[in-house]
């Protein structure tokens, strides 16, 4: 037994990882070779797809975590980049420009960097919590992204309790955050897991208060159905039904999401970096990633909540219907007299040419292949603002996508321009606001709104 456990234990991660992936792949080639030999294979496929016939809501819902998993890390990535050039904006500055066209590569290169960091565990330290405690940070902000509703009917699970759920799952994040500021052994460490602990309990009364009132409202806690609530025009947000509502969530989230000038749980002017002051490698990537994510959830359940969420500012309905645009995403290629194939083969090397000629006579000193390049640019991306057009019109979920991101990355890159701009509070300042101006002004949000609806079922 010896022979089998000490080679595993001397083993690696990614190493455990590997290996039994590779031994899976290598048993599904001799079950293929030996069904192919004896007519099981066509047997366990249509047992396979009988499984995921029978139990579809499971694999559906392990579908969604995994799609949702893979998305967070270019999520990160791109709000990193954002954040950077952001910053490199307000500061007067480029910026990251190297790496790639315009360095869109530079935050992806800060992933592989930090994986090629050694992952070291101090000495005094408590180790499995000391490990734990990323993995608790970075699963606490993405399994909370399972019940947002990012376009119609593209959502990874519809609760009826879906804000219960959130807030119920967000308060993992800061268990990380205490588990990895007590277990480093550091006094650093300890001061920063503290203080993200008194942030959240301080900050998540007046978050949760403030969404009370967008449940009376709604008479539910489903997001999907708030979102529902406030199709129509942008009157119909409740950003504008609930003005003191939004603002409190919104000052409530940076707290949460420890974003300046609220970023006393690793503000390194006077804690180093706070409860990930001995991490590195990996270990610190996930409580860096998670930041990040952790932002842009935030900022997507404000965007539910207050801003309409995949609803578009105005309905286009009225003047697709004065134009005339029927919206039928069924095509019949037999309807387009030389038929679908055609068009494709056709269309996109006929109207290449049709653009590369003129370029060529023109630019008389241009070899035709220079042309040819500018033109195949030129045309694909007019091809692909048609198609964006055409899908936007035709399909609800890419009109939902396409607002629901563009509000998401533009409270984004609100938070952003904040750490560009406004200095970092004491934690003293930041516990008093908390307790004396935010849960009064959320209690008084929450009367009001009882009153106006009592006097509105009055009448």
């Amino acid at each position: 037994m010896s022979i089998i456990t000490r080679p595993w234990s001397r083993m690696t991660l990614a190493g455990k990882i590997i290996l039994p992936l590779l031994l899976l792949f290598v048993l599904l080639n001799i079950l293929i070779v030996a069904g192919q030999m004896t007519g099981v294979l066509p047997v366990l496929v249509n047992g396979l797809f009988q499984v995921i016939n029978d139990n579809v809501d499971i694999f559906r819902f392990i579908g969604a975590v995994t799609a949702l998993l893979l998305f967070t890390v270019p999520a990160a990535f791109v709000i990193i980049f954002m954040e950077m050039k952001l910053i490199a904006f307000i500061n007067l500055r480029l910026g990251p420009n190297r790496q790639g066209p315009w360095g869109v590569l530079s935050s992806t290169l800060h992933g592989f960097k930090v994986l090629a960091k050694e992952d070291f565990t101090p000495t005094g330290a408590d180790v499995p919590v000391f490990t734990l405690a990323p993995v608790v940070t970075y699963l606490g902000a993405v399994m909370t992204i399972m019940v947002i509703p990012f376009a119609p009917g593209l959502f990874g699970l519809d609760m009826n309790l879906g804000l219960l759920y959130f807030f119920a799952v967000a308060g993992l994040g800061v268990i990380g955050l205490m588990m990895g500021g007590w277990s480093s052994f550091n006094k650093y460490s300890l001061l920063g897991g503290l203080r993200a602990a008194a942030a959240i309990i301080s900050y998540e009364i007046p978050l949760t208060l403030a969404v009370v009132g967008v449940i009376m409202l709604t008479g539910t806690m489903s997001l999907n159905a708030i979102v529902l609530r406030q199709s129509g025009s942008f009157i119909d947000w409740f950003a504008f039904q609930q003005p003191l509502a939004f603002i409190i969530f919104f000052i409530a989230a940076t707290a949460e999401g420890g974003r300046t000038p609220f970023d006393l749980t690793e503000a390194d002017s006077e804690i180093v970096a706070g409860f990930a002051t001995e991490y590195s490698g990996m270990r610190f990537g996930f409580f860096f990633f998670a930041e990040y994510v952790n932002l842009f959830i935030l900022s997507a359940l404000m965007v539910t909540l207050f801003l309409g969420g995949w609803n578009a500012p105005l309905d286009i309905q009225p003047l697709l219907d004065w134009l005339h645009i029927t919206v039928n995403s069924a095509i019949d290629p037999g309807s387009l007299g030389i038929g679908l194939l055609w068009i494709i083969l056709l269309v996109p090397p006929l109207a290449i040419l049709a653009v590369t000629l003129p370029i060529w006579m023109i630019k008389s000193k241009w070899s035709f292949l220079k042309a040819f390049i500018v033109g195949f640019v030129i045309v694909n991306v007019i091809g692909g603002a048609i198609l964006a057009v055409w899908a936007y019109i035709t399909f609800p979920f890419v009109a939902g996508l396409f607002w629901f991101f563009g509000k998401a990355f533009t409270m984004v890159a609100l938070f952003v321009i904040m750490r560009g701009t406004l200095p970092r509070v004491r934690i003293d300042e930041l516990m008093g606001f908390a307790w004396k101006w935010l849960i009064p002004a959320a209690l008084l949000n929450l009367f009001v709104t009882a009153g106006a609806l009592l006097v509105l079922q009055a009448r």
